[in-house]
């Protein structure tokens, strides 16, 4: 069993960044709502306290009971869980007189104390708070500070117990990842939490837990299904079949591109073409949510038809990663929805589940893609919609609109993979921290602009119908939208800001090669108040 570091979540959106960055420093760590510590363990090294949405002073505010766990771990609060650490050990906790978000500097450092070794005067820092302490109990000692916040950082006397106000987690404050390196040093943590020995320790079980019992996955073309299967292939072998379905609505050529990835993978592998199924099923259909259960039952049935062929079967095997299992849980430890990706296929096949990543975070997926040689754009392929282009397409589907969409979809992604861009500072900084695989030379990497943004995909407004002038004759064809945005968990996302050159090139290929297109825009908008997909 491997050390691991306990996140104690109260309700933070960048929870599972801190995680993250812990994973990134090759140490296991799992977030756990704020209420539910295992006091019984006995593999806990140390304890995270994350940021919250309420104050502390706050009536229906989340409130844990660290007595047992405050001088038995070291303690790192965040935020929140700094001024929760302060509010219940005597301190005050006031709102600022003005909100203190985004960029500081730390104006004094304590450099004898061990959370800040390496760190100096100047450093750059994110705040993202409300409030702030106004008054640290009497065994506290201020250990940082901003010119604005006198109590940045501090240290509980006596204990190995730590807060700070400011956000270490997120990109902006550079010396972040050295301060939770830090404190994992003062844990004590080995840190021996590698793809390799995850990838080792993982066959391992699946051997001993598998044994020569058969096992049958549903593949979709991304990283965490094409991950799992490779997993799961080096554990069994032959005893596993993955059955990759066409519904009609996967990008251009996907089908065949990725059968013949897996082929290269040395999986076994059935491609079923199911697409005149969901375009019969489909035909008339407007309504999203109905395209989406029609999607999903079809393809149950489609899956489990081609199951039943097989002879044995006793798992299925599911690509459910780290996050799916956390948003699976309200921060009150209660199921509020199931993970599970092929919703209603275990109980409908009556098999047992087996989901080898569902301890990792999606760019842990991709380390350990890599390292097991799998093919580059197989790891780093954007997220992609179940329904696929019905989603993608406002309106009814019908064959010759999902050309349509294709076609230019196509274009679309060729360009951002081709169009390289040079970064330097701070940019060069996010896009190495988000995973990306890059050579840094004189303080500048170069990278496409596909593997700069989070996901990027096409719409067609078939609904609308856009006047043109192509030649000497008026056209009354499609819009389409291109959307691309840059994100770290999904749940927030920001437009990305594309180059005019590349805007351009793209309008014009489009415009020029997809018939039943006479007009491109490109959405702007951002996650919240828009989602991602538009439908």
């Amino acid at each position: 069993m491997h050390e691991r570091v306990i996140i104690l979540d109260f309700g933070s959106q960048t929870t599972q960044l801190i995680g993250r960055r812990v994973r990134e420093l090759n140490t296991y760590c799992e977030i756990l709502p704020y209420n539910k510590f295992p006091h019984d363990a006995t593999d806990v090294k140390g304890v995270i306290l994350s940021g919250s949405p309420y104050s502390v002073y706050d009536e229906n505010a989340f409130k844990a009971d660290l007595s047992q766990i405050r001088g038995k771990y070291p303690v790192l609060g965040i935020c929140y869980g700094a001024q929760f650490l302060a509010y219940t050990s005597g301190g005050k906790v006031e709102p600022a007189n003005s909100r203190e978000y985004g960029r500081a500097n730390l104006s004094a450092v304590d450099n004898t104390d061990l959370l800040f070794k390496g760190i100096e005067v100047g450093s750059q820092i994110w705040m993202s708070h409300g409030d702030t302490i106004t008054q640290l109990p009497e065994n506290f000692r201020i250990v940082a500070s901003t010119n604005d916040v006198q109590n940045a950082a501090y240290r509980v006397e006596g204990e190995k117990t730590w807060g700070v106000q400011f956000h270490p987690e997120v990109f902006h404050s550079i010396d972040g990842t050295k301060l939770l390196d830090n404190f994992l040093n003062i844990c004590g943590c080995a840190k021996d939490w590698t793809p390799a020995s995850f990838i080792e320790s993982t066959v391992a079980e699946l051997k001993a837990k598998l044994g020569d019992d058969k096992v049958i996955l549903a593949l979709s073309g991304g990283v965490d299904s094409s991950v799992t299967a490779v997993l799961l292939n080096k554990a069994i072998g032959k005893n596993l079949t993955c059955i990759f379905v066409d519904h009609g609505l996967l990008r251009k050529n996907e089908f065949e591109n990725v059968l013949r990835d897996y082929e290269h993978l040395g999986l076994n592998v059935i491609g079923v073409n199911a697409k005149d199924k969901f375009y019969r099923e489909l035909a008339g259909v407007s309504e999203p949510e109905q395209k989406r259960k029609i999607i999903g039952k079809g393809f149950i049935d489609v899956f489990d038809e081609e199951a039943h062929k097989l002879k044995d079967i006793k798992w299925l095997g599911q690509g459910t990663i780290y996050p799916d299992v956390i948003e699976s849980l309200s921060i009150t430890g209660t199921t509020i929805k199931s993970h599970h990706n092929v919703g209603g296929l275990p109980e409908k096949m009556n098999l047992k589940l087996v989901e080898p990543l569902r301890l990792l975070f999606k760019d842990e997926v991709r380390r350990a893609g890599r390292s097991m040689g799998m093919p580059e754009h197989l790891i780093t392929r954007h997220p992609f919609p179940g329904p696929g282009l019905a989603v993608r397409i406002l309106g009814d589907i019908t064959p010759e609109k999902v050309r349509i969409l294709q076609d230019a979809d196509d274009i679309y992604i060729r360009g951002l993979r081709e169009y390289k861009v040079k970064l330097s500072g701070e940019e060069a900084r996010r896009v190495l921290a988000a995973g990306v695989p890059a050579d840094m030379q004189n303080g500048e990497i170069e990278v496409s602009l596909y593997d700069q943004i989070w996901q990027a995909g096409t719409v067609l407004l078939s609904t609308v119908r856009s006047v043109g002038v192509m030649g000497d004759e008026r056209t009354y064809e499609h819009p389409v939208a291109l959307r691309a945005v840059t994100s770290t968990d999904a749940m927030t996302a920001d437009w990305a800001h594309l180059p005019y050159d590349f805007m351009a090139k793209v309008s014009n290929e489009i415009i020029n090669k997809v018939k039943g297109v006479n007009r491109v825009c490109y959405d702007i908008s951002s996650k919240p108040p828009s989602t991602i997909e538009w439908e």
